[in-house]
């Protein structure tokens, strides 16, 4: 499985892709952060990302996009801008008919972490261990998107083999 991990924001989008299955290792293939200036307009820097993330998707072709559900914050603008940043993302996939699974913030720090409230070093410090990696993907927001990825990898990949399994089960019997 290839996943496209996205961590919305308005100024810093990070992106991740990430390839592989439960129970064995993992495997970045890229990361980087899509930046947008605060001096342009909310339009054109949603169409800024709007063209980076489509260029993602092109070129990884990712089986599914990972995106950050967005939670309230003390901060309506960075709601705003992340609420965005994210719909852009679910656009994009939408688009070309993948999959779009959406993870919470604490999902995704549980799953790499083993702590719901894992602060944003620890997530890394993980990231770079579960990928094998030299150092820590920067900035955080980079990092936090292949977080997503390996989190839907482990967590949406199963869910998926329960879903199909069950929907498996529940045609078995019946009548016709």
């Amino acid at each position: 499985m290839r996943v496209l991990g996205i961590d919305p924001g308005l100024t810093r989008c990070g992106v991740g892709v990430v390839e592989g299955e439960t129970g064995r290792p993992l495997r970045l293939v890229d990361v980087n952060v899509v930046r947008t200036s605060a001096d342009l307009p909310v339009a054109q820097r949603l169409v800024s990302i709007e063209r980076a993330l489509d260029a993602w998707i092109e070129e990884h072709r990712p089986d599914v996009v990972a995106v950050e559900r967005v939670f309230a914050r003390s901060d309506v603008s960075t709601v705003m801008g992340t609420a965005q940043a994210s719909g852009i993302a679910m656009v994009c996939a939408a688009r070309r008919g993948i999959t779009v699974a959406t993870h919470t913030p604490s999902e995704v720090k549980a799953a790499v972490s083993g702590n719901g409230r894992a602060d944003k070093a620890q997530v890394g410090l993980m990231v770079t261990r579960i990928l094998r990696l030299e150092s820590t993907p920067k900035p955080a927001d980079a990092a936090d998107a292949l977080a997503l990825a390996i989190t839907h990898i482990w967590r949406g990949g199963a869910q998926a083999r329960i879903d199909a399994a069950l929907a498996a089960a529940g045609t078995v019997g019946r009548r016709r």
